[in-house]
């Protein structure tokens, strides 16, 4: 695989400001970053996504393999960003752009700081399939929630943002903030594509509230184990068990409710 060719321009994740308390003394807080960045393919506007700027050339990626807009890592020859502008240019392999069909229908959905969906959210999803012979233990999932809990986060700083982690067994991959879980969720698709990792002995956990985005995405990059410490849509709920995918949500310490796909979890 031809790897593309990429800045690393994170920004600084959190800043310092001074808020006054109850007491009116003045204290000195952290509060996350949130920065506009608008992305192009050859040249041609697409969207423009807030966020925290930890990873925004994953993120780039990502937003285009979720969004179906391209069909490879091999498509991508370069993701350059750059702030001065609060920009970030994918240039492709064939150079033709994203076509314009495929930009033309919009469903903005329920993510924070709202995400969008382009095409039809539900075009592609009964292709899916996710590998049968996937097994998630009780302890596995106990492990990957302490693992969570002890992990150092931008949220614990600053709040205001959503965390999501790529994990094998209870050792976490990877682990994204953002200010909304669609581009955190989009920033591990990228970052995948990129190392060419595999999603059917993966775990999938968001801090946010398990949708159908975050269903149908979990589900394109091959995962069959969704976890959140969150609710659940009825919509998100209904696709996963579609899909057979295992779903949990309102896990926190040694609490958890099986939703969905209970045929590969084991006590």
């Amino acid at each position: 695989m031809n790897r593309p060719l990429l800045t690393t321009a994170a920004r600084p994740l959190t800043f310092t400001i001074d808020a006054i308390n109850e007491r009116g003394e003045t204290v000195p807080t952290a509060i996350a970053g949130e920065h506009p960045l608008t992305l192009y393919v050859d040249k041609q506007e697409i969207v423009t996504l807030m966020t925290l700027g930890a990873a925004p050339e994953a993120l780039a990626i990502g937003y285009l393999r979720n969004q179906r807009l391209l069909g490879g890592i091999e498509e991508i020859a370069a993701v350059q960003v750059d702030w001065e502008v609060d920009a970030v240019a994918v240039t492709t392999r064939h150079g033709c752009g994203i076509d314009a069909r495929r930009t033309e229908r919009r469903t903005v959905t329920t993510g924070c700081g709202q995400g969008t969906v382009f095409g039809d959210l539900m075009a592609a999803v009964d292709d899916i399939r996710l590998p049968e012979a996937a097994r998630l233990s009780e302890a596995t999932l106990y492990g990957l929630l302490e693992a969570v809990r002890h992990h150092e986060s931008i949220y614990k700083q600053a709040g205001a943002v959503h965390g999501c982690a790529l994990a094998r067994d209870a050792e976490i991959l990877m682990f994204v903030e953002d200010v909304g879980r669609h581009n955190a969720v989009d920033a591990i698709a990228g970052q995948m594509w990129l190392d060419g990792l595999d999603g059917g002995d993966k775990i999938f956990y968001t801090t946010g509230r398990l949708t159908s985005e975050m269903v149908i995405k979990t589900a394109q990059m091959g995962i069959p184990f969704l976890v959140s410490r969150s609710g659940l849509t009825q919509m998100g709920w209904e696709i996963a068990r579609r899909l057979g995918m295992t779903m949990i949500g309102r896990a926190q310490g040694r609490h958890y409710l099986l939703f969905t796909g209970e045929e590969r979890f084991t006590r």
